[in-house]
């Protein structure tokens, strides 16, 4: 539990600073200086204006959901390596947790045994706890250079896209952004008994409230960026998920069937 949480205070000071790299409504130009600004937010910010000016007619949220699909493919291994480790991690929940009732004590003989059992089947499953975290880190700068991109290229907000005005908050589209980011959420844990995991429980409500709360006061166009996001990802984990729990099964019968 500790790592988990200096793995996530770690994440969120990463985010802090990038997210200060820059002053966020700083207008993105080509005469934007900085490494941040010249290597990931205008080549970013230049291909949403590319997409919408010169293969469209100003078509700013058909460029942004372009890019959204082309940033998320070019992560797609990134993310299934996440979403692999984090499966992993979940379907051995149970007997994690049994091996913890199994070695209680405190003593320093116990909590080696401990050790050793978690470490075997860590190891029966083909699980590496810290495998998650760095796909993470890699692609975290990404996706904040996008929303960057997306706040700081003023033409995207002189546009609408289908009923909502993309430079302004739309109840809907926040409302869809919450749906969205939930289904995401469930699936990702659907199989996993809500008391082996109480922390990813919380994180199932909290993490749609919070970005469903920023969708309603940020402008529609990040809003449409998540939920593409969340459409994309719920479609990765349906294909990811039904192949890993089969192979989960089969590791589960031949290890039960050794016994």
């Amino acid at each position: 539990m500790r790592k988990r949480l200096l793995v996530v205070a770690a994440l969120i000071a990463i985010a802090l600073f990038l997210s200060g790299c820059t002053q966020i409504d700083e207008p993105i130009t080509s005469e934007s200086e900085g490494f941040w600004n010249s290597f990931f937010v205008y080549p970013l910010s230049f291909l949403i204006t590319y997409i919408a000016e010169d293969l469209f007619t100003h078509a700013y949220g058909l460029a942004i959901i372009i890019v959204t699909l082309l940033l998320r493919t070019l992560i797609l291994p990134l993310n299934i390596k996440q979403l692999k480790s984090s499966q992993a991690m979940q379907m051995i929940q149970p007997e994690l947790q049994s091996l913890r009732e199994k070695y209680s004590s405190k003593d320093q003989q116990t909590q080696q045994k401990l050790q050793q059992e978690t470490m075997a089947l860590f190891q029966k499953y083909g699980v590496n706890p810290l495998a998650g975290c760095l796909p993470i880190l890699v692609q975290m700068p990404i996706l904040i250079a996008f929303y960057h991109a997306i706040v700081r290229t003023e033409a995207v907000s002189q546009y609408p896209f289908l009923w909502f005005e993309l430079g302004s908050p739309d109840i809907i589209m926040a409302a869809i952004t919450f749906a969205t980011t939930f289904i995401q959420q469930k699936i990702m844990m659907s199989g996993t008994p809500a008391s082996s995991n109480p922390q990813m429980q919380v994180m199932l409500y909290l993490m749609p409230v919070m970005i469903g709360a920023f969708a309603l006061f940020f402008p529609s166009a990040l809003a449409l960026y998540w939920v593409v996001g969340n459409l994309f990802m719920i479609a990765q984990t349906l294909l990811v998920r039904r192949p890993m729990m089969k192979q989960f099964e089969q590791n589960n019968n031949n290890g039960g069937s050794k016994k």
